[in-house]
């Protein structure tokens, strides 16, 4: 009998992995390992329309219970792998018993980042990554008045949005200049900040927190120049890191995730990784990048199981994202780092817009504000523009976008 192939982790990856393995017809055993308790869920509606209380858990689940039966894929929930072992080609689970595979999957995703500050483990201060995480958020929101956010990256921004919807006073308390500034031209946030502050958000830029304080439960947070700001619960959003441990302690190759090549193959034979937690070479931008979003879930693990089953579909994405503040829906294709222009075409002021970033005449990345159709439009052309076309790499870093 042929060992089963693993999969660790509950998530995106895990989920398209599994389906595509079943679609392109392996019938052998298939295993599903997730350390929580519920079904896999998708996580970009965690900040946004699941928190705001506009979707349910079963329209969060990417599959419902039925599936998993009808698929034939084992789901072990509350299970974590402790350890791999490449040589003997075996997992060690957290109940003791050790198991075979054939091949294994690593979509272990990221995990929220969390930072040396005092006062950050005091009632009241919360990271948003899990369900877990959103149900203990919502008890505390609901009686908060003063909410504080550490970061205006992406999950911070929509938060901002959720609260300030619901009527609290809102502080957004970002260390660089402007708001998702590591993703974004300043174009795009400044629609942002403007937006934000058109709701009521104060918006604190340049500014870096010494501590939170409090003596059992959060009450405010001491600025770098002095400044107290009240706060009855705040928000950690200061960026994910890729959840890396199981891999590196098995001794394969980890860079800024879990090291694979362009069919998602780790430096282990039989070992796959997939997701937020890898580093992939990419011939369009000519270097290896780390992208979390929800495009490269799904595309990378379609590409690692078809690798598991001996296809070389090489994996090389024109990436995309998006967040949703307000009415406002920002999509963004590909990534734009090392561009020299910027040009914007359509309302601006109104908020339906597109702004394209070039170095010199050539075409990098489109962000979009409320224009869908010209977001489509740019993914298609991107993917035609790439280096086969005139051999020339973009260079971008748009990575850790929604």
């Amino acid at each position: 009998m042929t060992d089963p192939i693993l999969i660790v982790g509950a998530g995106q990856a895990s989920i398209k992995a599994a389906e595509t393995l079943r679609q392109k017809g392996y019938d052998g055993d298939l295993v599903l390992f997730g350390d929580e308790a519920f079904l896999p869920y998708q996580r970009p509606p965690l900040s946004k329309a699941y928190l705001k209380g506009e979707m349910d858990e079963e329209r969060l689940f990417l599959r419902p219970e039925a599936y998993f039966e009808a698929a034939f894929v084992e789901l072990r929930t509350r299970t974590s792998v402790t350890s791999i072992d490449p040589a003997a080609k075996s997992i060690a689970l957290s109940d003791g018993t050790r198991l075979p595979y054939s091949s294994l999957l690593l979509a272990t995703g990221t995990r929220a980042r969390q930072i040396p500050l005092e006062g950050a483990a005091l009632e009241g201060v919360f990271s948003l990554r899990t369900m877990a995480d959103v149900a203990a958020i919502r008890a505390s929101l609901n009686a908060a008045e003063n909410v504080v956010i550490l970061g205006g990256g992406y999950i911070g921004m929509e938060f901002a949005a959720v609260a300030a919807g619901l009527g609290k006073t809102v502080t957004v308390i970002e260390a660089c200049r402007r708001v998702m500034e590591r993703s974004v031209a300043p174009e795009i946030s400044t629609y942002f900040q403007n937006l934000h502050r058109a709701h009521g958000v104060t918006l604190r830029l340049e500014q870096k927190v010494e501590r939170l304080t409090g003596e059992t439960t959060v009450t405010g947070a001491a600025l770098g120049d002095g400044t107290q700001v009240p706060a009855d619960l705040v928000l950690l959003a200061v960026g994910a890191v890729p959840v890396t441990e199981l891999a590196q302690s098995a001794g394969l190759a980890v860079g800024s995730g879990i090291t694979v090549d362009k069919y998602a193959r780790t430096s282990a034979p039989g070992i796959y990784a997939a997701g937020d937690c890898t580093e992939f070479p990419s011939a369009r931008y000519g270097r290896s990048i780390r992208l979390e979003s929800v495009q490269n879930a799904i595309d990378q693990a379609r590409i690692a199981a078809g690798s598991m089953l001996g296809e070389t579909e090489a994996y090389d994405p024109v990436p995309w994202f998006w967040s949703d503040q307000y009415d406002a829906k920002l999509q963004i294709a590909a990534l734009s780092s090392g561009y020299d222009r910027t040009e914007i075409e359509g309302d601006y002021d109104g908020g339906r817009f597109a702004l394209r970033y070039f170095q010199g005449d050539r075409l990098l990345a489109v962000d979009t504000v409320n224009a869908p159709r010209d977001h489509m439009m740019a993914r298609k052309l991107l993917a035609r523009t790439g280096p086969d076309r005139d051999g020339t790499p973009a260079n971008g870093t748009r990575e850790a976008a929604a």
